[in-house]
């Protein structure tokens, strides 16, 4: 083997393992959030981080079958966004719009950005400013669940609200 071909492997073997670290976002051990691609996670139990908004008040909401109408569980957990978004000013937020695996890509495009506008609407009546919230819809192209079944359509049809640190209005 050349020592060309040995610095490659070398190289290779470094970034597979760069690739592989769990903790590669700062969420290992302690509960200490680093800084990922959205900001610092922090600990699920500080009321002031994204880990707590995720994890406590809840980041994603659920249609029904061809729907962008928000039921009384999604306007619950809207309700907690708000407040969260209200009493973090630092914090802009992008709501994904996702659809099942049914329907054309077209289709799904469309129902997963009326779902996101349906969530920022909620939000903005609750008093979040709309300077704040950014929308932007996945269709089915980012589905959680892979498989021909109910229980999985289920779990993508949602709205996600990803939280992030950014200039606060």
């Amino acid at each position: 083997m050349t020592p060309i071909s040995k610095t490659l492997l070398v190289v290779a073997a470094l970034a597979v393992a760069g690739c592989s670290n769990p903790d590669r976002f700062g969420m290992g051990a302690g509960g200490a959030g680093g800084a990922g691609a959205y900001g610092a996670l922090g600990a699920a139990s500080d009321p002031t981080t994204v880990a707590y908004f995720n994890q406590t008040i809840g980041d994603r909401v659920l249609f029904a079958v061809d729907q962008s109408t928000l039921s009384d569980t999604a306007r619950a957990t809207l309700d907690g966004q708000a407040r969260w978004l209200t009493d973090n000013p630092a914090y802009t937020a992008i709501v994904e719009g996702h659809a099942d695996e049914q329907g054309t890509r077209e289709y799904n495009l469309a129902l997963g950005a009326r779902r996101a506008n349906a969530v920022q609407e909620y939000l903005v009546s609750r008093g979040v400013s709309p300077n704040r919230l950014r929308t932007v819809s996945y269709g089915k192209e980012r589905p959680l669940e892979i498989c021909s079944d109910e229980a999985c359509y289920s779990k993508n049809r949602r709205a996600v609200t990803v939280v992030a640190a950014g200039a606060g209005a």
